[in-house]
């Protein structure tokens, strides 16, 4: 390719306007240029080809990047001092005699005594999936070629301002891979000038759009140092105003630069823009909206009555929409708040979590969301969807009553015309209503647990003779089987029975004796909970380990995921390498973020497991396994005779007691259940991950794809066509890694809706403390201890009587729950994995206490009130 320095939009080969050329800024205008109605002013860019000319092999460059590649975020004082040096080489360096003519000749074609704004445009900025916004400088005012020149050199220096490198690096964005190009734009001079975000910035309502405007250059605006006017542009184009005190503005003066001036006491409250001016840019933003294909961030300058667009850049914060593919109103909720996964999943696992669901999934950012318009356009599925939620997640409870009092969102329907109800609420429910959902015999239990473990067995057995299309058709099949067999009568009778009987008791225990949530102490130590069983024998390694200190020694410092391999060299070593492959053949498919089928499970990796076995060792003396679920199993069952002692002194006595033993009796019969269906499911799954990586490894053999890895961003049905046509896909797999990428920065909503708007609920507390934080109690109690805020379970380093403050967990954080004495998390509800363990073990839990993870400081001591809601740092 030429050697392009210069690019004059209008004059040079459009096919050249490409990003890596012109950064994204004057990428961006460049495309304005296109759209009728849109006025862009006249100008050209220094391409980055000449910045990489003028930089070239500077070997002092060179060796400063090398320095500075090697920093991380927490390097401030060495990114300072680096950044400096190269900054002042940078602005020193010469620009070549060449360049410096076609820069005079664009000059004398557009105005040699112009003004000019002179700006940079990097090539990582002003991108879909990060902006860099402001991480650059921009020039305003500047006359001449000299001075011309000599900012460009300082634009070019500003990509090493300490910001944009600390902003590089948290974005992992590697410095010698972006380069500079420089917008030199004809300076207009606006009476108005400000921003105009196409998405209402705040609550992301897309048929929103907000527009700030101020007197004077607009640049001011941007890095606020002056007061603006709001206008919200709603869908029905309605506008709602703001007016602020505009008491400054900042102003070009003819020799060049620019000055602040006070504005006249008369004028600081007027509108900046009139109503017809307002709705005139809201179309211009809409038309530029439009041609980009998403929200865009736009500054404008009003001169003359002519609206002038000197930027536009994709709204990089917003949540993306499900796509619906209809023009009705949607509600959608998160399934990761429900599934305690709120982190982005690959596309493979993303695609059969959706296959086997009861209803349709709806993917955006990496997650998946449940429509629940159907729920509430009628009054029975409205009444029994937020009775539902007030139980599992008040805050999705209050976001969905937030849309239901809006009144016209939702197209109402009568009864008749029924959506899909989730699940119907348990308010009013007789003991005999719920012992007539499934009955009371505790070998329902056995008998679905025996009957889930043969048919994988089963699975087992019949999918090592498919291969090729034969698979994917098997696995398919299994998914439909699976589905009936999960949400047949039997298996959700018991999981909503416990739910009811447990509503009933801690609704009558309430009422009767005053006494909240008392079925929390009533699950501890039942049988049958796959997940708090996991966790106790993990103890059970602790004790087969600590007699060996050459063992333990060993883990200490283990680097590779092989390591029971060379674990029977110790004295001891088979023994333990036994009773770890037996855990492992029982647990090994379950691990953090286990409903995305592509993460990797403990057998895969076992070494993940060695933190948490070294802290059991440390913080436990023999036998903790099975004192632990007797202490647990004393409790409830004290619990129980003493409010079977107490009722029978009540009027009604012997009659409330026998329904109250019969509501306990079914807790303790049926309680452990809960968790043993994800389970199941994880346990199938992984049956499939191993058939489908055979099929990837036959693929890499072919040269077809490049590794295991390159699978897992591929759906079902895509990786399905790849085998059968044996054809590569590198393009859709580089595309589908970025996307990945840039969904890990986005926080998933728990309710949002098909304009984009995220609706946040809020917790209904009364008589809160004050600085208290609020959040859902799912297992009673209090407790104070040192908060130990975790992210990720490798990481954990817990002492007894540790209150673990974490995101979310799922059953895989299961083991780390034997060590501490109180859960806080960001997401949950009454019936997630979480809130059942937490209950299981008699710990105090908070769930759903929102940025819990900022909010609380590693370290600090902490009172987690785990009957009313709330935490209060001590």
């Amino acid at each position: 390719m030429e050697n392009i320095n210069i690019y004059v939009p209008g004059v040079t080969h459009e096919s050249k306007a490409t990003l890596d050329l012109l950064g994204g800024k004057a990428a961006n205008l460049n495309a304005l240029q296109h759209i009728n109605g849109v006025e862009v002013p006249d100008g050209f860019y220094m391409t980055t080809e000449a910045y990489k000319e003028t930089i070239g092999d500077n070997l002092d460059i060179n060796n400063l990047l090398n320095e500075l590649a090697l920093l991380k975020v927490e390097d401030v004082l060495n990114i300072n001092t680096i950044s400096a040096k190269i900054r002042d080489t940078i602005e020193h360096l010469p620009i070549s005699t060449a360049i410096l003519k076609e820069i005079e000749n664009c000059l004398l074609r557009i105005g040699d005594k112009t003004a000019y704004a002179v700006r940079s445009s990097a090539t990582a900025e002003d991108l879909p999936a990060a902006s860099f916004a402001g991480q650059h400088d921009t020039f305003l005012n500047i006359k001449g070629i000299e001075a011309i020149a000599k900012h460009i050199n300082k634009c070019w220096a500003s990509l090493f301002t300490d910001r944009a490198v600390i902003y590089r690096i948290k974005n992992e964005v590697d410095h010698r891979k972006v380069h500079l190009a420089v917008v030199i734009q004809k300076m207009v001079f606006p009476d108005v000038a400000g921003i105009m975000f196409t998405a209402d910035p705040v609550s992301s309502n897309k048929k929103h759009l907000s527009i700030d405007a101020s007197f004077g250059l607009g640049e001011a605006l941007v890095a606020g140092l002056v007061n603006a006017d709001n206008y919200r542009v709603c869908a029905n184009q309605e506008i709602v105003k703001k007016i602020s005190a505009k008491k400054l503005a900042i102003l070009a003066v003819e020799a060049g630069g620019t000055i602040h001036q006070e504005i006249e006491p008369e004028q600081q409250y007027m509108q900046a823009l009139t109503d017809e001016q307002i709705l005139q840019l809201a179309g211009i933003g809409r038309k530029i909206e439009a041609y980009f294909g998403r929200p865009q961030d736009i500054e404008w300058c009003l001169v003359n009555d002519i609206f002038y667009i000197v930027q536009s850049r994709p709204i990089t914060t917003l949540y993306p929409v499900p796509d619906a593919n209809d023009q009705e109103n949607h509600v959608y909720i998160s399934v990761g708040h429900q599934q305690m996964m709120t982190d982005p999943m690959k596309p493979l696992g993303l695609s059969l979590w959706q296959l086997r669901a009861a209803r349709p999934m709806f993917e955006a950012g990496g997650r998946l969301f449940v429509d629940v318009k159907n729920e509430l356009a009628t009054p029975a599925g409205r009444d029994n969807l937020l009775a539902a939620m007030e139980q599992h997640d008040p805050l999705i409870k209050d976001a969905l009553q937030t849309i239901v009092e809006r009144g016209d969102f939702i197209k109402p329907r009568p009864n008749d015309e029924t959506g899909r109800i989730p699940v119907k609420s348990n308010k009013g429910m007789t003991v005999a209503d719920i012992l007539g959902q499934v009955g009371n015999d505790p070998a329902i239990v056995a008998d679905l647990i025996k009957h889930n473990e043969a048919s994988v067995e089963v699975l087992k057995q019949n999918i090592r003779t498919k291969s090729r299309d034969d698979l994917f058709e098997f696995i398919l099949d299994d998914i439909r089987q699976s589905k009936q067999m999960i949400f047949d009568g039997k298996h959700l009778g018991v999981i909503i029975a416990t739910m009811n009987a447990s509503a009933w008791i801690n609704e009558k225990m309430n009422d009767w004796f005053g006494e909240k949530n008392v079925a929390d102490i009533l699950s501890q130590s039942v049988s049958n909970n796959i997940t708090s069983e996991m966790g106790l024998e993990l103890l059970d390694i602790a004790d087969a380990i600590r007699p060996h200190a050459a063992i333990i020694e060993y883990l200490q410092q283990v680097k590779t995921s092989y390591f029971l391999n060379d674990i029977v060299k110790f004295d001891g070593g088979q023994e333990v390498k036994d009773i770890i492959d037996a855990y492992l053949g029982k647990y090994g498919m379950r691990c953090a973020g286990e409903i995305d089928m592509t993460k990797t499970r403990w057998c895969e990796n076992p070494a993940i497991l060695i933190p948490i076995i070294l802290t059991n060792i440390k913080n436990f003396e023999p036998g903790a396994s099975k004192r632990k679920f007797e202490q647990g199993l004393q409790e409830a069952l004290k619990k129980e005779q003493s409010l079977l002692d107490r009722l029978a002194a009540l009027p009604d006595g012997e009659q409330k007691a026998q329904e109250t033993k019969a509501m306990i009796d079914l807790i303790r019969n049926f309680a452990g259940y809960r968790e043993y269906p994800k389970y199941g499911i994880v346990s199938r799954f992984f049956v499939y991950k191993q058939a489908l990586l055979k099929e990837v490894e036959q693929l890499q053999q072919a040269n077809v794809i490049s590794d295991q890895e390159d699978s897992y961003y591929l759906t079902f049905n895509e990786l399905r066509e790849m085998v059968r046509t044996q054809e590569p896909n590198n393009q859709l797999i580089s595309k589908r890694k970025e996307e990945f990428k840039s969904y890990g920065k986005l926080t998933p909503p728990r309710v949002m809706t098909s304009d984009g708007e995220i609706i946040s609920g809020k917790y209904n507390h009364e008589n809160l403390p004050p600085k208290a934080i609020a959040g859902l109690a799912v297992s009673s109690g209090v407790i104070e201890g040192r908060a130990r805020v975790i992210l990720n379970m490798e990481d954990a380093d817990l002492e007894n009587g540790d209150i673990l403050v974490t995101s979310f967990t799922d059953p895989s954080w299961t083991p780390l729950f034997v060590s501490i004495n109180g859960l806080v998390t960001e997401v949950g509800g009454l019936m997630t994995h979480g809130a059942v363990i937490a209950r299981e073990y008699g710990l105090p839990a908070v769930v759903g206490v929102e940025n819990a993870t900022r909010l609380i400081q590693d370290g600090q001591r902490i009172r987690v009130n785990g009957t009313d809601g709330y935490v209060e740092i001590v």
